[in-house]
């Protein structure tokens, strides 16, 4: 397979270029070599017009998808790598414009993600007048670590049906954010030692649109704080999910953790069988009124 062209991040968005045009776009931060493949062919699968890939290293890609990605040049290892990265991004596309980022081996499903494009699901949020989307981060993990060191094993992937929970989100002064919760659940809650208190939840607002002024932080939340709600003060709304065996890799390879945990499936392990279908039926997202 050929191996993508690796462009200057600064330079390339500086440009501005047609691949920025129009949305809505994937940003991968590509942390390490695991199933970067698998994750660009699913974002382009689920209709995503072009893909940013922000990594450090170059990347082989077949040569039929090679006009739909863009490899660019992140160091993605320096601690919250994602915020220059996705905050880039933000400043040289149109405002207005849909974006999404995640992870290598992380994967986003949406309902009805079997039959739908990810531009019909963000047309319909857009007409619900709401600018960005929550997302549930569920993990999958590999169902025995001896096969799969690393804790990554798509064809046999198991996640947690159940153990989920949302506290309230507080502000600076201790009030309740109106239409704000912290999520948790999965690998964070089950190893929640081998993380820091500020990594332990499982919300991410990984799908939004682009606007002046507005930045992510190192948190996965955004400046503007009607970003970071839920719904909508009227109705409830879509709400999406990342299958992600980013938590697995950390947990399975990291030497505080890899040889204190031997086995990641518990009595509440469940098969991933890759359809959005099955996160909607467990509640891990809903579609609001979207039908």
């Amino acid at each position: 397979m050929p191996v993508l062209p690796v462009q200057d991040f600064d330079g390339f968005l500086s440009r501005k270029p047609a691949q920025l045009a129009e949305g809505p776009i994937a940003i991968i931060l590509v942390e390490d070599d695991v199933e970067v493949l698998r994750t660009v062919r699913h974002h382009l699968g689920v209709g995503f017009r072009h893909i940013l890939l922000l990594s450090r290293l170059a990347i082989d890609l077949p040569e039929e998808i090679l006009p739909r990605v863009t490899q660019l040049w992140h160091e993605t290892l320096r601690p919250n790598a994602h915020v220059a990265g996705v905050n880039g991004v933000i400043k040289a596309v149109p405002p207005g414009t849909w974006l999404y980022y995640c992870f290598n081996a992380e994967f986003l499903f949406y309902p009805f993600s079997e039959s739908r494009t990810v531009g019909e699901l963000l047309t319909f949020h857009t007409e619900e007048r709401r600018s960005a989307m929550l997302t549930y981060v569920v993990d999958l993990y590999a169902p025995d670590l001896t096969r799969a060191p690393n804790g990554v094993d798509p064809d046999n992937a198991m996640f947690d049906r159940t153990g989920y929970y949302a506290l309230g989100r507080k502000g600076p002064g201790g009030q309740h954010r109106e239409r704000q919760l912290d999520f948790h659940g999965g690998l964070r809650w089950r190893y929640e030692e081998f993380l820091p208190a500020d990594r332990r939840r499982i919300d991410r607002i990984a799908l939004f649109r682009a606007t002046p002024d507005l930045k992510v932080t190192p948190d996965h939340r955004f400046s503007i704080e009607e970003y970071n709600t839920y719904a909508c003060p009227w109705h409830h709304n879509l709400t999406a999910a990342i299958a992600s065996f980013r938590v697995a890799k950390a947990l399975a390879t990291n030497p505080g953790s890899r040889e204190r945990v031997r086995d990641m499936t518990w009595r509440n392990s469940h098969r991933f069988d890759w359809r959005g279908q099955q996160l909607m039926d467990l509640g891990l997202m809903e579609p609001g009124q979207w039908f």
